[in-house]
């Protein structure tokens, strides 16, 4: 690999990390390894050629261009922590995933099964991603953070807002999200 093949991947890799929290080759690893996928597993559960699955995993390529895709890592990632808490057995896994693979990425927060609490209100979490999913969907975390510096002098709220859930870190988006709660 050259220097500006080198140059273009670590950029690709920065761009996932503000618009998917972390690079998308650790993120599909950990899925991997937490629910006991293959990468050609991992891409039809995602709705993904596995030569694309290889591409975002290597940096080659850096956004997903299909929102459900985005919604299907979500669920997949709400998922694992399911598995690896203990709350979803690896029979139950297995269904969820087929659900997943059929899934058109409508709303999260629509789908009570797969994005709700054991009370069955939808985790602050899983809102959150909601939230980063549907700004991350309309534009890139470049073209937000540009939308809030221009906002932010007459609406330092709103700008605020979009930094937090358009570029920034899931983490942060909870603290936010729950301070701003009634």
């Amino acid at each position: 690999m050259d220097a500006a093949q080198q140059e273009a991947t670590a950029r690709a890799r920065e761009l996932q990390r503000n618009w998917y929290g972390e690079p998308l080759g650790a993120l599909f690893r950990r899925l991997i390894d937490d629910l006991g996928l293959n990468q050609a597993r991992l891409a039809g559960v995602l709705g993904l050629s596995a030569p694309m699955l290889s591409q975002l995993m290597s940096g080659q390529r850096a956004k997903i261009g299909n929102p459900a895709v985005v919604q299907r890592v979500q669920l997949l990632q709400d998922l694992a922590g399911q598995v690896a808490d203990g709350s979803v057995s690896a029979a139950e896994a297995t269904e969820r995933m087929e659900e997943i693979k059929k899934s058109q990425g409508g709303s999260v927060l629509t789908n009570s099964t797969t994005t709700t609490s054991s009370s069955g209100a939808p985790t602050v979490k899983r809102v959150v991603r909601e939230i980063q999913s549907l700004l991350r969907s309309v534009a890139a975390a470049g073209d937000i953070l540009d939308a809030a510096d221009s906002l932010a002098p007459a609406h330092p709220e709103l700008a605020e807002f979009l930094r937090v859930y358009g570029a920034g870190r899931t983490a942060d988006a909870v603290t936010h999200y729950q301070a701003h709660q009634s």
